[in-house]
């Protein structure tokens, strides 16, 4: 499959604040593509930039083969990309079929009459809790209804802000096995920033290894594995399993 997202000596950051630097990206279609790294490497500014959610100084951004460079959020998000971030997505306030008709508020009715009913059969511990609101969710529960809300809308990529931070390992667990269930189930590309490495390389089919805002390293997971020394030196990884 070919690359539904390329970046090209991307050179982004935050104001006068440069964190990446001439970075060469690219996720292909149906594969997750896990971005690891040290503790401010870049990796959730190099998702960020993608998104139109920081500033892009110099490069190119290219989604299905079109040039998405400097687009406001909004405007990529109406191409079918999501983005989940780490905190603060979802509506407390609100129950957990509130947070969905709200995700959802841009579908004909009747295909959103359709997609509610199917999410919580792809999500079923949701349903348990259908009429409550969803500050009473755990952590791992308010991720599903994230990823819920963003799959209503048949996104053809999504990208993950180190969506198990915080929680603990079992539940990390399930939310990874969700994000790969996802991806098989509707064949959408996935973009993964995680902390966790040694789960992030589980899941992943491609990996890219960011630190000091530039790329270490790109290939497959075992492939980043089988060498000791960048897992050392980047990672904190002691020994190859």
């Amino acid at each position: 499959m070919g690359a539904i997202i390329q970046t090209s000596n991307l050179y982004a950051g935050y104001g006068a604040s440069h964190i990446i630097f001439g970075i060469d990206f690219e996720a292909k279609k149906e594969d997750i593509t896990v971005i690891v790294g040290p503790n401010g490497s870049g990796k959730s500014t190099l998702l960020k930039s993608i998104f139109g959610l920081c500033s892009v100084y110099s490069g190119e951004i290219t989604y299905a083969g079109e040039d998405i460079t400097g687009l406001a959020p909004h405007a990529i998000a109406r191409k079918k990309i999501a983005f989940l971030p780490q905190t603060n997505n979802v509506f407390a306030d609100l129950t957990i079929r509130e947070n969905l008709t709200m995700a959802g508020y841009t579908l004909d009715s009747k295909i959103q009459a359709e997609r509610v009913p199917e999410m919580f059969e792809t999500f079923p511990i949701l349903k348990e809790y259908e009429k409550q609101k969803a500050g009473i969710l755990s952590g791992g529960q308010r991720q599903m209804l994230a990823m819920s809300m963003a799959l209503i809308r048949r996104p053809q990529l999504m990208l993950f802000d180190e969506p198990t931070a915080s929680l603990s390992p079992k539940l990390a667990d399930e939310v990874l096995e969700k994000i790969k269930e996802m991806r098989d189930e509707f064949g959408i590309a996935i973009i993964l920033v995680e902390q966790n490495t040694r789960r992030a390389l589980d899941v992943g089919d491609h990996v890219y290894l960011v630190a000091g805002g530039k790329r270490v390293f790109e290939g497959k997971p075992d492939q980043l594995l089988a060498q000791p020394d960048l897992g050392r030196m980047y990672l904190g990884l002691n020994q190859t399993p």
